[in-house]
């Protein structure tokens, strides 16, 4: 079969039988034709014409942050520019009058000569794609440089336009351009064409701008910043036009292998591509082919082009900076690096004693791409081997090639199952070395230990792989590895495996319970007629509460019999078994988290907005003529807020829980909120409190869902209720708004996209089915006892209305009767704030909540002098006061077992 999408050369070009002039000899003794030497067989995926470079991306980035730091420098350091310029005109000013009209004359000519000669050269060579996307990228910095040009000359500070412009020579009452309208375009175009592989034409395109720059800054018409700035936004705009329509692709075509086999001594008779492997580790780890000789015997062949290398940048450059005490190798390595550390890898590995296939040859392929060639290893990766094939036998193999790479000090990094591969005489072989490190610490080597005790795990399960791996490196080392035991220290495909089978867990704990709440719940009585309300005599409360009760132990025995150990704990259980004493505390590998990256953004974003607003704020008069008995009624309504949660979160749960320590659980809500996203927060505190007040987990999950479910339900209804009476208020009639009705449509379409894409269907599903799982048969109950249903509800509405007339005292205190404004106003505006801090993944919603509440406040008419303290106000009193109060209370909690 022949390789689909292939390079046309692969398979075209072929001569006929009448023509072949030769046949070669196979091994066993056939003829092949000479002729067909050159195609490659096998299913290969059809890869896209065009690819998008990552390296180009982090260009584009690099380009935007030297251009930000450009205007900051001549914004701020405005004597260092001057200076700078002063400088440079009275050194270009001594430059004899005829070198600098040659240098004019010429630059002038080449600058436009040197593009059209590359495109006429480009061109022959069939090249126009490359023509074509620097044109494109010399459209787009011509366009950027208009709109620089403009907002230099409108908007942008003094400070700025003096640095990129002065009085031009021919008119002083006219100012020379900042940026310059075809030099620009011009880096743009031989960027965007590929001009750095070529060391002829880059030399000469220095030269060019060099005496270019030279000309200009001599006679006056341009400033050492304006230069700088043109060179920037040509070189920027280029990479992210690259970045934005992609590269050529220039994957190493069959032809191409097999000439480079050639070339270092093999004769090579058929090429065929395997089988392409997971690409969950980044998929650069290269395209395999198998390769026969004319004479010997075959090949294992591994080829890297720079598209395929790329694959998998942001995921490692993630892990550089996310992991503490150690890094991946780099995120973008050259050619030249990867084949060097590949084969360093290879020939490390079999010096310390351990099974790796043999390295015979390496050759670059081109510019773009490299080949590594081994012996032939043949054979089955321990991922397609059956559960009854992998021996005892097999597993100490598999952890003595571990020992002998370890006794080197070198780390694999990617013990999984399709890195180990069996041979026909049942011999362990390590693969895929190309990402593992010589001269490894501590950490890595137990890291090893550990990814290789989960994946044997996974396939043998925990016993087997522990007790293989104690018969060969002892209990020390394997206890020691114990900490290295989390998701973190794992590999991708590993990490997606054992979330999958905690899904699968769930999923048969939750059906458990569900079918011994059906099976344990008998017929009431009592509940056959609901036309009128049953009152229970004495005999009868003692009959219900001994069904609640028989009902939570067949629950709790249902519970006890599904549950399910992950793969890590039964891990650890196996290791502590022999070495009790073992470390089990796992160890900080994370430097940064991603929550942690998106808080210090957002949180920076904020704060930014917020200064920006205060800055113009003149705070000693403000504070003087504050009305504080409307900050003491503020702080009235925050400290009722608790007391209307715990009605909130009471109202769901037809179990006794004692109320006054539900109060102090949502006050210690108040310290959990600022380490935590608010929408997430909450909902763990408050079902950790449920479970230890005596409800069963699954129906403290339900309470809370339940309660989470009704308060979105509410406040989509207030909000709608009280955007009408905004809209409605200072009119006649009884029409909505132009805002409301957007809204609303907005609201509409968003809706309509998430259920049209799959992608996002299946995401939105998944998530409010995990957060509402059993909220229905857990409101069947709470249906049953109306009073608890009230006082939920009622606590719902009772905490909005004492945010809204927290907010509204915060006002009042700053402003007077001419900036009051309406109840529903504030109302609307704290309800689109607090569904946005929801929303956000800060914790407490900062930085998110006070931008929208200081923009929401002045859009109502409020002044921002006013807007701006009141919602500092707000925030004080309703997040960051209420922090060390929360704190005592959760201490307190923890102490009495409550949390």
């Amino acid at each position: 079969m022949k390789q689909q999408g292939a390079h046309p050369e692969d398979t075209e070009g072929t001569p006929d039988a009448s023509s072949r002039p030769d046949t070669a000899k196979e091994p066993g003794g056939a003829h092949r034709d000479v002729a067909h030497i050159d195609e490659v067989e096998g299913d290969e995926p059809l890869l896209p014409a065009r690819v998008h470079r990552p390296s180009d991306l982090m260009r584009l980035v690099g380009g935007v942050l030297a251009v930000v730091v450009l205007l900051a420098i001549a914004a701020f350091a405005h004597g260092t520019t001057s200076g700078l310029e002063q400088d440079i005109n009275k050194g270009t000013g001594q430059a004899p009058d005829l070198l600098i009209k040659i240098a004019g004359l010429a630059s002038s000519i080449a600058i436009l000569l040197v593009p059209v000669a590359f495109a006429i050269e480009r061109l022959i060579k069939r090249d126009g794609l490359r023509i074509a996307d620097g044109v494109l990228a010399a459209v787009l910095a011509h366009g950027v440089t208009l709109a620089t040009d403009l907002w230099v000359a409108r908007a942008a500070p003094d400070s700025i336009q003096d640095a990129l412009t002065q009085p031009s020579p021919g008119d002083i009452h006219a100012l020379t351009d900042p940026v310059h309208g075809y030099l620009a375009p011009v880096i743009a175009y031989m960027t965007a064409v590929g001009m750095s592989r070529r060391p002829r034409w880059r030399a000469v395109l220095w030269v060019v701008l060099l005496l270019d720059a030279f000309s200009m800054l001599v006679t006056g018409y341009t400033t050492p910043f304006s230069i700088i700035l043109t060179v920037l936004i040509g070189w920027t705009v280029a990479y992210g036009t690259l970045y934005a329509v992609g590269s050529p692709n220039v994957r190493p075509t069959g032809r191409t292998l097999m000439a480079g086999l050639r070339t270092v001594g093999f004769r090579p008779v058929t090429a065929s591509r395997e089988e392409a492997a997971d690409a969950a580790e980044g998929g650069d780890r290269g395209r395999r082919y198998f390769v026969t000789l004319e004479d010997g015997p075959p090949l294992d062949v591994t080829v890297v082009d720079r598209e395929q290398q790329a694959q998998g940048f942001f995921y490692r450059a993630w892990r550089n900076l996310a992991l503490r005490g150690f890094a991946t190798r780099r995120s973008l390595q050259s050619l030249r690096q990867a084949l060097e550390q590949e084969a360093l890898l290879a020939y490390a590995a079999i010096a310390a004693g351990a099974n790796a296939p043999k390295l015979i040859a390496t050759s670059e392929l081109g510019p773009d791409a490299v080949m590594l060639v081994y012996e032939h290893t043949g054979g089955r990766t321990l991922d397609s081997l059956d559960d009854d094939e992998i021996t005892d036998e097999l597993l100490r193999d598999t952890w003595h090639q571990v020992k002998a790479l370890q006794s080197r000090r070198i780390a694999h990094r990617r013990l999984v199952g399709d890195a180990i591969v069996v041979d026909r005489s049942g011999t362990v072989i390590l693969t895929d070395l190309r990402g593992g490190e010589i001269a490894a610490g501590d950490l890595l080597l137990r890291m090893d230990v550990s990814q290789l005790l989960v994946t044997l795990g996974l396939r043998v399960g925990a016993e087997r792989a522990v007790a293989s791996a104690l018969s060969v490196l002892g209990p020390d080392a394997v206890a020691d590895c114990l900490p290295m035991l989390q998701p973190i220290a794992l590999s991708r495909s590993t990490r997606a495996t054992l979330r999958r089978l905690a899904r699968d867990r769930a999923e048969r704990e939750r059906e458990a319970v569900l079918e011994a709440s059906r099976h344990s719940r008998p017929p009431r009585a009592h509940e056959a007629d609901d036309s009128r309300p049953v009152v229970l005599d004495k005999a009868g409360k003692k009959a219900v509460r001994a069904e609640q009760r028989a009902e939570k132990r067949a629950i709790d025995e249902a519970l006890d019999e599904a549950r399910e150990e992950d793969m890590l704990s039964q891990i650890r259980q196996e290791v502590l078994r022999i070495r009790p004493q073992a470390p089990v505390e796992p160890a900080r590998l994370e430097r940064v988290r991603p929550r942690t990256l998106i808080s210090l953004i957002a949180g920076a974003i904020g704060a930014y907005f917020l200064l920006t607003q205060l800055t113009h704020i003149e705070f000693g008069p403000l504070i003087s003529n504050a009305e504080w008995g409307w900050v003491a009624a503020a702080v009235l309504f925050s400290a009722l807020s608790y007391v209307a949660a715990a009605m909130a979160l009471l109202g769901f749960v037809p179990e006794r829980v004692p109320f006054l320590r539900t109060v102090a659980a949502q006050v210690a809500g108040s310290f959990v909120k600022i380490v935590a996203p608010a929408a997430v927060g909450g909902v763990a505190l408050n079902t950790r409190f449920l479970q230890r007040a005596g409800v069963r987990p699954g129906l403290a999950v339900a309470s809370v869902g339940a309660s989470q479910l009704f308060g979105l339900g509410c406040h989509i209804l207030m909000l709608l209720a009280f955007g009408y009476l905004t809209g409605t208020e200072k009119t006649p009639s009884l029409s909505p708004s132009r805002t409301v009705i957007g809204g609303l449509l907005t609201v509409a379409v968003l809706v309509l996209v998430v259920t049209s894409v799959p992608f996002l269907r299946k995401f939105v599903v998944t998530r409010v089915r995990s957060l509402f799982a059993g909220v229905v048969p857990r409101m069947l109950d709470v249906l049953q006892r109306p009073q608890k249903l009230v006082t939920g509800i009622g606590g719902m509405l009772l905490l909005t209305a004492c945010f809204v007339m927290c907010l509204d005292a915060s006002i009042r205190a700053f402003g007077d009767e001419s900036t009051s404004v309406s109840i529903a106003g504030v109302a609307v505006v704290f309800l689109a704030g607090n569904a946005l801090g929801s929303a956000a993944p800060t914790p407490g919603g900062v930085g998110a909540v006070e931008a929208t509440l200081t923009v929401g406040l002045i859009a109502v008419g409020l002044p921002k002098e006013v807007a701006a303290p009141a919602v500092l106000l707000f925030r004080l009193l309703t997040l960051w006061l209420p922090v060390l109060p929360g704190w005592l209370a959760f201490n307190h909690l923890t102490r009495k077992a409550a949390l």
